[in-house]
């Protein structure tokens, strides 16, 4: 966070009227909307929010206990930015961009102090710049001046400023640098350094909005098989306590085919945040076979941090990823979760003594979900490159009811939507995403990237899914009536395919080291493999085969053991082979 680079300017012009909470109200200030403040006689950090008369409303980043009338409130006449550079990745911040690691070592101490401050990046390691422009060339805003090896994945590309007005390079150089020295100087006298800073509550600009085509693949079959999300989409997972929504962020978040993830633990218990603290670095990349942190960049504010600084971290997670999606990169967020967020907009919200909407939320809950969410989407940058940001966020709706207004105002925002279901969890059914209550608004647009990169009949074999897993559950209202063998046979033998569709194809083991992450190819072919067996079953059915032999054939399981299986594309062909020549025996 830059206000560290703010204190030489910091002025006292205001001093506390009264504190509630994490919101404290200061008389004399003179201030801006979104201006940081430092607050009282430790300095703790703090944002306007409210401006009325000669008071001026703050919302504290930090616990104020402690904290009373007449201590002095400064202001740095700076809204809330961050810091952009190298070293973001492999990173792990709070709420506002304290580089947890550097307050650890600066106190000797894993417990914060009150009003200790770091800025975001290292601002005296060097880092190796190559210039990619010359002297004389002419460059404009957002363009690209050199790259820096700021990971052994990432290659970080130094952009010229959006606000800069552009020229001609008058000098440039290759060498050692550190952030904040000068690495180019325009004809017009502007000096460039690597180091750039951002409000957090404005989206970086671009060029063009356009309509994303490409999935983001995620390695999960019920995700990418039925429910989509595109590179650049917007996606959200509600589900109550214990029903895996954060082993699916973390799937995400280990196989998504997105070159940089931010991944912003918003209010959620200390312990999902070390599970991922821990992992990460130890994970190795599918994909380039580096440590996965070489490509993250971690926000934890847990559950236990100031309610304050969740409001906050959203928008630094958000502003991080718009960074490297100018510089061309996909980027994929993931938020855990926005309940927790919108709870802390109730509380502040309620210390203000707003009027309160829907089970005391803010009137304007829905205005600041769209706010998050419209920053995602796949972009034409101002340099002429493509990037996206994919907006993933978890949701906690309290005991697992969808009607609650975060669950619901995020539905009208979000084109994906995962439904994690309880009853599911309970019967170890995982992933625990309800095919019935979940859709996707991008698989039309995406079926062409499928068609191409997989196989030609991929929509059709997916919608085949899709009619027997509908079909299944209008057959089991009937069967909890009157039971399964009150069924004809054919509605029988569909009742079984299903079964190996729920199975084989939608569940999932995360914890298993080859059916963790699955292919689009082994997607498809799982389940033209169970197809295979309705097609050669309906055929003996046809014959006059009794439903009760067809479904007793011994090569039917061995589809439950496919997902573990590395040379999965002969197992498949052996075993559609063996069903077909087990049923036609039969007959």
């Amino acid at each position: 966070m830059s206000q560290a680079t703010q204190q030489e300017t910091v002025r006292e012009d205001g001093v506390i009227q009264s504190v509630s909470g994490p919101v404290v109200t200061a008389r004399d200030l003179d201030a801006r909307m979104n201006d940081v403040v430092y607050v009282g006689n430790e300095g703790l950090m703090g944002e306007v929010i409210e401006i009325e008369g000669d008071l001026t409303t703050i919302q504290v980043y930090e616990e104020t206990s402690g904290v009373g009338p007449s201590e002095p409130v400064e202001n740095t006449g700076e809204p809330l930015t961050v810091d952009l550079g190298p070293g973001l990745l492999d990173s792990i911040y709070d709420g506002v961009q304290r580089p947890l690691d550097v307050l650890e070592e600066k106190m000797n101490s894993p417990y914060l102090d009150r009003g200790v401050d770091a800025p975001g990046i290292e601002m005296d390691k060097k880092w190796e710049f190559v210039p990619t422009v010359e002297e004389g060339d002419t460059v404009e805003a957002g363009d690209v001046l050199g790259t820096v090896p700021e990971t052994v994945t990432i290659e970080h590309k130094v952009l010229v400023p959006p606000t800069s007005e552009g020229g001609d390079v008058a000098s440039i150089e290759a060498g050692e640098f550190t952030v904040e020295e000068v690495i180019a100087e325009l004809d017009s006298g502007e000096e460039i350094t690597m180091h750039q800073e951002w409000p957090v509550r404005e989206a970086r600009p671009s060029a063009t909005k356009m309509t994303p085509r490409e999935p983001l693949v995620s390695g999960q079959r019920i995700l990418d098989g039925l429910f989509p999300i595109a590179k650049g989409g917007t996606a959200a997972i509600p589900g109550p306590f214990g029903s895996g929504k954060t082993v699916t962020q973390h799937q995400l978040a280990k196989y998504a085919d997105a070159d940089i993830i931010v991944y912003v633990g918003c209010g959620e218990r200390g312990n999902e945040m070390t599970e991922v603290i821990e992992d990460f670095p130890e994970l190795e990349d599918p994909t380039t076979g580096n440590p996965l942190m070489a490509r993250t960049s971690l926000i934890a504010n847990t559950s236990n941090m100031p309610v304050a600084a969740r409001e906050s971290c959203i928008y630094t997670g958000i502003t991080i990823a718009e960074y490297y999606r100018d510089m061309g990169y996909d980027v994929a967020l993931m938020a855990d979760s926005t309940s927790r967020w919108a709870e802390a907009m109730r509380e502040i919200s309620s210390r203000l003594e707003e009027m309160p909407g829907e089970e005391g939320y803010p009137a304007y809950l829905s205005a600041r979900l769209s706010e998050f969410y419209e920053r995602a989407g796949y972009f034409e940058n101002i340099n002429g490159t493509e990037g996206s940001v994919s907006a993933i966020g978890a949701v906690s709706p309290p005991g697992g009811d969808f009607s609650e207004p975060v669950t619901q105002n995020t539905l009208r925002i979000v084109k994906t939507f995962w439904a994690l279901d309880a009853d599911l969890a309970e019967r170890r059914h995982f992933p625990a995403i309800n095919w019935s209550e979940s859709y996707s608004l991008y698989r039309n647009q995406l079926d062409p990237w499928f068609v191409e990169n997989v196989r030609d009949d991929w929509p059709e074999e997916r919608q085949w899914a899709v009619d027997i897993l509908d079909e299944e559950d209008e057959l089991q209202e009937i069967v909890q009536l009157v039971g399964k063998d009150a069924l004809p046979e054919d509605q029988q033998l569909t009742l079984e395919v299903a079964r190996y569709l729920r199975e084989a194809y939608l569940q999932q083991n995360a914890f298993h080291p080859t059916d963790t992450y699955c292919p689009p190819e082994k997607t498809y072919l799982i389940l033209t493999a169970i197809h295979t067996l309705n097609d050669e079953a309906k055929k003996a059915l046809d014959a006059g085969v009794p439903v009760e032999e067809i479904i007793a054939i011994e090569a039917a399981p061995r589809l439950n053991r496919i997902g573990v299986q590395e040379d999965y594309a002969e197992y498949i062909e052996d075993l559609k082979a063996e069903i077909t020549e087990q049923l036609r025996e039969l007959y």
